[in-house]
């Protein structure tokens, strides 16, 4: 990885540590592992196609759906290497100013968020199950889907399902990304630009010699993610300026519809691809509710590493998506991927008539 050298937060630091710590997750024998890894990577090859038919949505360029995305079966300290250069894409902005002077931040204090980062990578990387990335490739190149074997493995042992139907129906999830996307080339640069408004007026608070530091003081920072951990009141939230909240609910509401879009089609496309997909999200519910209701450290480390935030997008997302396609079918509700203007705002994911009234009329 080549992330950049300034900015706040030493990316290959993190990527060392997280791949260093990263439990290696459940043990299995050559054969089963083997199997494992490839029936992933024949999933992922045959889900685009499947998902392109039953969302009704196709690459802007006209390839082939089973193009969308380079495919990777990794395991965790890969999977975290892989988004430490995801974050040091995205952080960019962070290394430089308005002006154009560039942000310098001491040797030490970099290492140390690297560690910080790196450290929440490796709890990250026992959790997801797959991930596509559009962020870092070269232009024109389809994005990463990864997917994560050992997590796969040791989430259809937990839930007692069928291994290959399991496989596909992540695989589906993680398709139907990469083809959001490829419909919508121009929603990966909306994403970024974004994220960049909210990191450069990060980067223009930051101190140096010249100036002085006027960002919230570090201790601030602290109290409110304690406050966020427990008892979820204010949180680093609170700390954003009435401008960036905006900014934060708008690229929150476009993540709930990506996440929500991507549920219900992975569900659409059926038994007649994915034979037990009831029983699969049968079991997934149960699974996700388990979470919700853990208490203790288990809790704490879901609510610091924003998996219930995540979770909520699932839902509300998903929620939003079933109502547009009942009013306007699937023609009408993939008119989202039509421009910026018309994605959902934080209120439409809650008011899903507000959005077919703006866009439809």
């Amino acid at each position: 990885m080549q992330p950049t050298a300034r900015g706040p937060v030493d990316w290959r630091a993190a990527a060392r540590l997280a791949g260093r710590v990263a439990a290696p997750g459940p043990v299995a024998d050559r054969a089963t592992l083997v199997d494992l890894v490839e029936s992933l990577r024949s999933a992922a090859a045959t889900a685009a196609r499947d998902v392109a038919g039953t969302a009704g949505i196709a690459p802007a360029d006209g390839r082939d759906p089973a193009a969308v995305s380079r495919v990777l079966v990794v395991d965790r300290a890969r999977w975290a290497h892989a988004n430490a250069e995801v974050f040091g894409v995205m952080a960019e902005p962070l290394t430089t100013r308005s002006d154009g002077s560039p942000v310098h931040v001491p040797d030490a204090a970099r290492l140390a968020a690297g560690a910080q980062v790196g450290g929440v990578l490796a709890l990250l990387s026992a959790k997801v199950l797959g991930q596509y990335d559009p962020f870092t490739a070269a232009p024109g190149a389809p994005g990463r889907l990864l997917l994560v074997a050992p997590n796969v493995l040791a989430a259809e042992r937990q839930m007692g399902v069928d291994g290959p139907d399991f496989r596909l129906w992540v695989a589906l999830h993680e398709q139907t990304h990469a083809l959001q996307f490829a419909a919508a080339p121009w929603l990966a640069d909306h994403l970024r630009a974004r994220s960049a408004e909210l990191l450069s007026d990060l980067a223009d608070l930051a101190p140096d010699a010249e100036h002085r530091p006027t960002l919230p003081r570090l201790d601030d920072l602290l109290g409110a993610l304690v406050r966020a951990v427990s008892d979820g009141d204010g949180g680093v939230l609170s700390l954003l300026t009435a401008r960036q909240h905006a900014v934060f609910d708008e690229v929150g509401a476009v993540m709930s519809l990506l996440e929500g879009h991507a549920d219900v089609m992975m569900d659409a496309v059926g038994p007649s691809v994915v034979p037990s997909v009831r029983a699969i999200r049968r079991a997934f519910e149960r699974r996700r509710d388990a979470g919700v209701r853990a208490t203790g450290l288990d809790r704490l480390v879901r609510r610091v590493l924003g998996m219930e935030l995540k979770l909520a997008q699932y839902r509300d997302g998903a929620a939003f998506v079933r109502a547009v396609r009942d009013r306007v079918g699937l023609d009408g509700l993939n008119a989202v991927w039509s421009g910026a203007d018309a994605l959902p705002s934080a209120a439409e994911i809650g008011d899903p008539a507000a959005w077919v009234r703006r866009v439809h009329g």
